[in-house]
């Protein structure tokens, strides 16, 4: 907070009025990596973009060898890889780079995904079940990783900019799906959840809700103000009929693994549904601890939901929003 004063007390006379929106955040930490004084300064878009390739490529094995060994399985056990970031360019494609460095096995199948931001978890997550579906016989990793503090650019002096500042954080993570042929492992001491169905929705003429718009200095954030006014008005509709084509409601679902884009956005999303703040804590103890991550986030809260006891029959929305502008809702199922 005391780094965004000296950032933009210049170019708002009302700064400690601005400056509210940290106290208003319900975030209490969050992680990046790089340093603080390294905002201090412009810096050119090359510049974060080998930052961006050096540090996504160390969290995604972190993340993913953290999952793997959890699933008590090895790298070449690993039949498709589905990689997904939003906040650096790199072409050959990061997971290309994760199959030397991890040691995937040459044939793996490679699916990056690129430019769903906050929703790219989420997304990510539906694309791999999809793939264990169609191929029963494998399994998928994967990986979502975003340093949205390196697209922090020092020369934007926006409204948009400063939320940012208070919003964003950095983080990686990683989940392994298995098609239901694949024989049980370790891994299969969580809970056993079943993958029922996804779908996605993108509203016309949203373009400009959020995104980036790619300048001199690197990757400008886009966000609208609107955004819970947009859950407010679309997503109990959205969900609802999701929910319906499935013969089930809102309040038969036991578990709500939403991306915590913002304590405002979880209001909506309570409001809208009719949920009560229970429903979305461990939404919200993400948000607390980490910020929103962009991509990654909701796979934090899909984590912590696994950590709890699923009862077979139990089902859970995933849900997340993103450029587009568009939402993905996933509906799954303990066995």
């Amino acid at each position: 907070m005391q780094l965004a004063r000296h950032f933009f007390q210049d170019a708002f006379p009302d700064i400690d009025r601005l400056l509210n929106v940290f106290a208003h955040s319900h975030i209490e930490k969050r992680h990046f990596c790089m340093p603080l004084d390294w905002f201090s300064s412009d810096q050119p878009f090359a510049e974060k973009n080998r930052l961006y390739i050096q540090h996504a490529e160390a969290l995604s094995l972190a993340a993913a060898r953290k999952c793997l060994q959890k699933a008590g399985l090895v790298p070449t056990d690993i039949d498709c890889l589905v990689f997904v970031s939003s906040t650096g360019i790199a072409t050959p494609s990061m997971d290309s780079r994760l199959v030397n460095s991890l040691g995937l096995r040459s044939d793996i199948t490679r699916i990056p995904l690129w430019g769903l931001g906050c929703a790219g978890g989420a997304m990510g997550l539906s694309r791999s079940c999809e793939y264990a579906g169609a191929y029963p016989g494998r399994r998928v990793l994967l990986i979502s990783v975003e340093l949205c503090g390196l697209t922090f650019i020092r020369q934007d002096l926006s409204k948009s900019n400063l939320v940012a500042t208070c919003l964003f954080g950095d983080g990686a993570a990683a989940v392994v799906v298995s098609g239901d042929h694949v024989q049980a492992s370790a891994e299969e001491g969580a809970p056993r959840i079943q993958f029922r169905d996804a779908r996605t929705t993108t509203w016309p003429d949203t373009l400009d809700v959020m995104g980036w718009e790619l300048t001199e200095p690197g990757l400008k954030v886009i966000f609208s103000r609107d955004i819970p006014t947009l859950i407010q008005t679309y997503m109990r509709e959205n969900v609802e009929s999701f929910l319906t084509s499935h013969q089930t409601t809102v309040d038969r679902l036991r578990h709500f693994i939403f991306h915590p884009g913002g304590a405002k956005v979880l209001n909506a999303y309570q409001s809208s549904l009719g949920i009560d703040a229970e429903a979305t804590r461990h939404s919200e103890e993400v948000l607390r601890h980490f910020g929103n991550m962009s991509s990654p986030t909701v796979l934090f809260v899909l984590e912590k939901s696994m950590e709890q006891a699923w009862q077979p029959g139990d089902r859970g929305l995933v849900a997340a929003l993103g450029p587009g502008f568009s939402s993905e809702l996933l509906l799954l199922e303990a066995r």
